[in-house]
């Protein structure tokens, strides 16, 4: 009855058009009622405790280093990279906007900004090359898809916030499921191209590849820093997010020198806002989160799943199922800040692991960003390439199926995340 009521105030405040954020709290406050516990205070105060955690402050320097990177130059030389090592192969394009993609995932971390920087650059390319545009859109909002997983990623930020895991642990345990999933596309890829009569790209000379690795190694750089810091225990993922941010400043403003000082002010504007959406999201999520608690949901949760309990891929398989479900229609980040309170707790019942839990969570959530109707990473490679939206979908149907085969290989076999994970932790 209480998850009822929960979600029956959730789906109600946005059927009437309401944020997510006030939808949460519109569901929170359903709960107090339920519960004969309103206060508000308690929904004051549990909005300003969510949003008072040094973990969190990862997120607006995330944010601030992806609308630097943008800005300042650091994408458009990891695509050249990209471009000088496989332009000239067959569908050489499409294999740049993968290695791009996988590239711009360890720099920024969101899907959004990944999907957006790629299809400005490459999809006019492609379609000039002779590719399709809604094979050329969907290549690239698929590519996009892999920035919530190679670390830094935002989504795992929230994650570890909204279930009290280990965000470092959760950032080297995404590495290899990223990378599985931008092979994944290279694979479908060749097999959706083979038969194009695309234009190819001249092969670069040794030259040419080098000078191209030499304008980009101080983009190249970043995500080393990162993965190394933080496997050496040597800054934590806010310390991290802060080195990102300072570290892409400089390269913009200094060595490339296209971001100039007067500028800085409309990147950091933009940075600002965006916090402003997600963290506002997160103080809404996480007050709902702590009526979740109160109102046991997480038990009858576990009561509903029990059968199932005895199986841990069975179990897994259904979570993916409701995952699904709720990614059609809804964002990432609230899914995660609104399930990992409820589902997190049965995982950790039923004896997975929740850093595994965690990854293939997040990977089944970046999935529904390119899955319609809603297709957040869709809507905006669409926008960005101003191509039709049923074209899009069409397009990114093969890339979308090559996603789906990967998840079921981990959730299959869970040393492929958890292995490597300890490796990279250890």
């Amino acid at each position: 009855m209480t998850i009822l009521i929960f979600l029956g105030a959730l789906v109600g405040c946005m059927i009437i058009g309401m944020p997510i954020s006030f939808a949460l709290l519109g569901a929170a406050v359903g709960l107090m009622l339920h519960l004969d516990m309103f206060d508000s205070q308690i929904i004051a105060q549990n909005l300003i405790n969510g949003t008072t955690s040094f973990t969190l402050m990862a997120v607006p320097f995330f944010l601030l280093a992806g609308e630097v990177m943008n800005a300042g130059g650091l994408s458009k030389r990891i695509v050249k990279v990209a471009l000088a090592l496989v332009g000239h192969r067959k569908g050489g394009l499409g294999y740049v906007a993968i290695v791009a993609s996988v590239l711009l995932a360890s720099l920024s971390g969101s899907a959004v900004a990944d999907a957006a920087a790629l299809a400005t650059l490459l999809v006019p390319m492609m379609v000039s090359a002779g590719h399709g545009r809604g094979q050329s859109c969907g290549l690239v909002a698929a590519g996009g898809i892999i920035g919530p997983i190679i670390p830094p990623s935002i989504p795992f930020i929230l994650f570890g916030v909204a279930g009290g895991v280990s965000i470092s642990k959760l950032f080297l345990a995404g590495i290899v499921p990223g990378i599985l999933m931008g092979m994944g596309l290279a694979f479908t890829w060749w097999w959706v191209s083979r038969h194009d009569s695309a234009q190819v790209h001249d092969k670069q000379s040794w030259a040419d590849v080098m000078a191209a690795l030499k304008e980009g190694i101080w983009a190249l750089f970043l995500p080393a820093i990162i993965i190394f810091g933080l496997k050496f225990g040597i800054f934590t993922p806010t310390e991290a997010a802060v080195v990102a941010a300072v570290y892409s400043l400089f390269v913009a403003i200094v060595i490339y020198r296209e971001l100039k000082i007067g500028q800085v002010f409309d990147v950091l504007v933009a940075a600002t806002k965006s916090t402003g959406i997600v963290m506002f999201l997160v103080a809404a999520a996480l007050a709902a989160a702590w009526l979740i608690t109160i109102a046991d949901l997480p038990g009858q949760m576990v009561e509903l799943l029990q059968p199932l309990m005895g199986s841990q891929t069975l179990l897994m398989l259904a979570m993916i199922a409701i995952l699904f479900a709720v990614g059609c229609v809804m964002d990432l980040s609230p899914i995660i800040l609104i399930l990992t309170p409820v589902l997190l707790p049965v995982a950790k019942q039923a004896g997975i692991n929740e850093i595994y839990f965690g990854v293939i969570f997040v990977v089944c959530g970046s999935i529904g960003l390119i899955t319609p109707p809603v297709g957040t990473v869709l809507n905006v490679v669409a926008g960005a390439t101003k191509s039709n939206m049923t074209q899009v979908v069409k397009g990114v149907a093969p890339f979308l199926l090559s996603h789906l085969v990967i998840l079921t290989l981990l959730i299959l076999f869970p040393a492929l995340v958890i292995v490597p994970a300890k490796w990279f932790g250890s």
